[in-house]
C-alpha cells in the first residue's frame, strides 16, 4: 500500500499544491489546518510521514513537534518542517525539537517530493535482526529500540539512523557528507546543511547519557563510534 502523508498548513493553496504533487508521485494524503488537527490526525490515522508548517493557528509547529516526540507512540514519526522562516536560528530550533528535515517557502514541489521519498526510504529500509550490546548500550535494530542500562531511550528515526550508521562503520570516521547520504538519503550533500548532522548528533548524545562518550568528534572531519570508550 502507498505511504500516507499528512500535510498540515493553514494556507489551503499550499496544501493543495503539496497534495497534487504527492498524489501524482503515488502517495496518499491527509490534510489539516492547525496544530490541534495535526495531533488528532497523527494519533487517529497514523500517517507514515508528516509535513508540518511552523506557523499554525493555536499550537504552532514547534509545539506540535515537541508533543509528538514526547509520546512513545509517535516519537519516531518522520517529520518535515515547512516554513517561511529562512533564518538559521529557526532552522536549528526546528531540528532541535525533533524535525527530521526543514524546507523553506517558497519551495520546489519536486524537491519536497524527493525529500519525502528519501526520508521514507531511510525509515522503511529493512534492518538487521541482531541485538547489539556495547557496554551499557543495547541496540535492537529490528525493533528500532535503544536502551541504556536497561532503560529505554526514545530516539527519532534520524537519531536512530545516525547511531546505527556510526556503529556499522566499526570505528571508521564518517564525515558529515557521508552521514547526510547514509541517514538522510541525499546523494548531493549540498541539498541539506551539514549543520543538520551536528544538531542531531547533539540531541543523540543528550539522550544516550553516559554512553554518549562513545560518539567521538574528530575535529575537522566528522564523527566515529568508539566501542571501547
Amino acid at each position: 500500500m502507498a505511504a500516507q502523508v499528512l500535510v498540515v498548513d493553514d494556507e489551503p493553496d499550499i496544501v493543495e499544491l503539496i497534495r497534487y504533487h504527492l498524489e501524482k508521485a503515488g502517495y496518499r494524503c491527509l490534510a489539516g489546518a492547525d496544530g490541534a488537527a495535526a495531533l488528532r490526525l497523527v494519533r487517529e490515522r497514523q500517517p507514515d510521514l508528516l509535513i508540518l508548517d511552523l506557523m499554525l493557528p493555536g499550537l504552532d509547529g514547534l509545539e506540535v513537534c515537541r508533543q509528538l516526540r514526547r509520546d512513545p507512540g509517535t516519537a519516531r514519526l518522520p517529520i518535515i518542517m515547512l516554513t517561511a522562516r529562512a533564518e538559521e536560528v529557526d532552522r536549528v530550533v526546528g531540528l532541535e525539537v525533533g524535525a527530521d528535515d526543514y524546507v523553506v517557502k517558497p519551495f520546489s514541489p519536486r524537491e519536497l517530493v524527493a525529500r519525502v521519498r528519501a526520508l521514507l526510504r531511510r525509515t522503511r529500509e529493512p534492518v538487521a535482526t541482531a541485538v547489539q550490546r556495547i557496554g551499557d548500550l543495547e541496540i535492537d535494530e529490528a525493533k528500532h529500540r535503544v536502551a541504556v542500562r536497561a532503560a529505554a531511550v526514545e530516539l527519532t528515526a534520524k537519531e536512530f539512523g545516525l547511531l546505527a550508521a556510526l556503529v556499522h562503520a566499526n570505528g571508521r570516521v564518517l564525515n558529515r557528507e557521508q552521514l547526510l547520504e547514509t541517514v538522510w538519503g541525499y546523494a548531493n550533500a549540498a541539498e541539506i546543511e551539514s549543520r543538520t548532522v551536528d544538531v542531531h548528533i547533539r540531541r543523540l548524545r543528550e539522550k544516550l547519557g553516559p554512553e554518549a562518550r562513545r560518539i567521538v568528534t574528530v575535529k575537522g572531519v566528522g564523527y566515529r563510534f568508539d566501542a571501547e570508550a
